[in-house]
């Protein structure tokens, strides 16, 4: 199964009040394991950095103006992604710029349906939260030290790493020189009790059956034992 985890980091909060995409970082992920193929642009967005989105990730207008543009790398990005589920956190957020970036170039948007949002899993999962990518790396201990600010590539593969916690753990397949098999569990029925060829004999003594009757005797009736055992 391949899955994309993805992330992005924009000029602002909302596409409707102008602001643009100016980074893409996403990974790859086989059976739930990062196989090291990455996607990653930085974006020109035409059009000036706030400085409180600076302030977040550190992408600057002179940096981006010699960056391509989303349409210069929109054909790369589909191509990565593919039919390939998403795995987003906060998952409304990007698609709404993504979508916007896809439609004003002519492309169709991405289907909500593909999405996975790790933060609506955090949140059945961690009722009581706090549920950012930063204290979910906290609570899982994923090595976060590296994000001194937002970066999308970065992003992803630490979400990457919080995804395969919050939907049960690392060990979910094992890893050959070969490449990657998925280990089925048992068949239950292999583990299915069978009667003995053979009954056990009783270890009990003849005193030790007639101490029990007499014991069982005494009780009165009724008991749930009978009079006699041959156990």
């Amino acid at each position: 199964m391949r899955e994309i985890v993805l992330d992005t980091e924009t000029t602002g909060l909302s596409p409707a009040e102008g602001h643009r995409v100016v980074e893409i970082g996403a990974v790859e992920l086989i059976n739930h394991l990062p196989t090291g193929d990455t996607f990653h642009r930085y974006l020109n967005p035409d059009r000036d950095m706030p400085k409180e989105a600076e302030a977040v990730h550190g992408l600057s207008a002179i940096f981006l103006s010699g960056q391509p543009r989303f349409k210069d790398v929109a054909r790369d990005f589909l191509a990565f992604i593919g039919e390939s589920g998403l795995i987003i956190h906060n998952a409304s957020f990007d698609m709404a710029f993504l979508n916007w970036e896809l439609t004003a170039i002519g492309r169709p948007p991405l289907a909500p349906e593909r999405v996975t949002d790790t933060l609506m899993l955090a949140r059945k999962k961690h009722p009581m939260g706090p549920n950012s990518l930063d204290a979910l790396c906290k609570r899982y201990g994923v090595d976060a030290s590296r994000r001194d600010k937002h970066g999308a590539l970065l992003d992803s593969e630490l979400l990457a790493s919080v995804y395969l916690e919050l939907i049960g753990g690392k060990q979910r397949t094992l890893v050959l020189a070969s490449g990657e098999r998925e280990i089925p569990l048992a068949n239950p029925q292999q583990f299915a009790p069978r009667s003995r060829q053979r009954p056990l004999l009783s270890r009990l003594s003849a005193e030790e059956e007639a101490a029990h009757a007499r014991h069982v005797k005494d009780l009165g009736a009724p008991t749930f034992w009978p009079e006699t055992s041959n156990t």
